[in-house]
């Protein structure tokens, strides 16, 4: 069997809703879902949903290959893209071609990709992320039972501009969780998307923590600051989780051999060898680790064979526009099914009429830092202004 082509599909994820962060917000809540199929020359294609900045340089490495050598080819990738940089979107295409190779190296065996990995169980517990920072208390409050109607006890709010905002929407939520779990104490999380500088990220969680039980913050420092992430890690009472915007191995070995994390995160989009890796040395030094992703199907699956896999973030209850998964939500976790593969489906013909619904890549959105992230004075309390807390 030898990998013969590929195509790059987009199409889009519908929240319905606004959805945003501390340092922008998708008003609309469409957002763009790249996709990779491997083409082999006896039919067999894989799905793997990432980027494909370069993909055509990247598939060079591939073209002629037998897809079974997946780990091989990854670092082949790698190899391939070593001189111009391998970070950033274009570590989302090799992320994208490993998951798809995956993909189809489980499909060849005829076992759901979760069995070939090793796993036992396929019920991967989830915790609900609702990249919420737009909405209003009362929509923040359905939204969480919405999640909550399907199990779910953790939560993980978006927040960082504002204490005041931050205490109140964190104890509306653990309430709507402990209401749903008949008073079982619920998991509280907060990400701040790399918004604050080391003074500021203690003096915020400390406050929140006089009256809340924080699990974690997230990215509370830029992701590259180990001796930040270890501040904070001194400063507060929470775990501190990051690692979902590292792109390799070698980005993440500093933070954790520092001792600068708590909660080890790798994004979907990076691929399922990275994750795997990035698990091994986890696990090296006792450390949890926890995926990261809009539809994270790929790490679901390697979640399911690693020692060290405490949870996995669940944003959108319904996949992309044309995408099918296998797997159901049920019971405060992802519940993997028995198709051979990743058990994910397209329709391309959808995915094609979804073309006009695709945003312009320079509007708005999360994927822009704000011109004065960072540059705060104090932390606002009040209305969750941004222009109330510059300096």
């Amino acid at each position: 069997m030898r990998i013969t082509g590929f195509r790059a599909l987009t199409t889009v994820q519908e929240w319905g809703r606004p959805i945003g962060d501390a340092n922008g917000v998708h008003a609309d809540g469409v957002v763009r879902m790249p996709i990779v199929v491997v083409e082999t020359d006896e039919g067999v294609t894989g799905v793997g949903l990432g980027s494909h900045v370069l993909a055509e340089t990247v598939f060079a490495a591939l073209e002629g290959e037998d897809p079974r050598g997946v780990t091989a080819l990854y670092d082949r990738m790698l190899r391939r893209m070593f001189k111009a940089g391998h970070a950033g979107a274009v570590f989302g295409t090799i992320g994208a071609f490993d998951t798809a190779l995956w993909d189809i190296k489980a499909q060849l065996a005829g076992e759901p990709l979760w069995r070939l990995l090793g796993g036992r169980d396929r019920r991967v517990p989830a915790y609900a992320s609702g990249l919420d920072i737009a909405l209003d208390d009362d929509e923040l409050a359905e939204l969480y039972r919405t999640y909550a109607g399907h199990g779910l006890r953790a939560a993980k709010l978006k927040g960082g501009l504002d204490i005041d905002r931050d205490r109140r929407r964190l104890a509306l939520v653990r309430d709507v969780l402990l209401e749903a779990g008949d008073g079982a104490r619920p998991g509280l999380m907060l990400d701040v998307n790399e918004n604050w500088t080391r003074k500021q990220a203690v003096r915020h969680v400390g406050e929140l923590e006089r009256t809340l039980d924080l699990t974690w913050v997230e990215e509370p420092v830029r992701r590259w600051d180990v001796d930040g992430h270890a501040a904070v890690g001194r400063g507060v009472r929470a775990s501190v989780a990051t690692g979902e915007n590292l792109t390799g191995l070698e980005q993440h070995r500093p933070l954790i051999a520092a001792g600068a994390v708590d909660i080890v995160q790798t994004a979907a989009g990076w691929g399922i060898t990275h994750f795997l890796r990035v698990a091994a040395l986890a696990h090296a030094y006792d450390l949890p680790v926890s995926p990261i992703g809009t539809t994270p199907v790929g790490l679901t699956h390697a979640a399911t064979a690693v020692p060290n896999h405490l949870v996995t973030e669940l944003q959108d209850l319904r996949p992309p526009v044309g995408v099918t998964l296998a797997h159901e939500i049920g019971d405060g976790a992802f519940i993997l099914g028995d198709c051979p593969g990743l058990g994910v489906g397209l329709d391309e013909a959808a995915i094609a009429a979804a073309g006009h619904r695709l945003p312009d890549p320079s509007s708005a959105g999360t994927h822009i830092r704000p011109d004065r992230a960072g540059h705060y004075l104090f932390p606002a309390s009040g209305n969750g202004d941004r222009a109330t807390v510059e300096a």
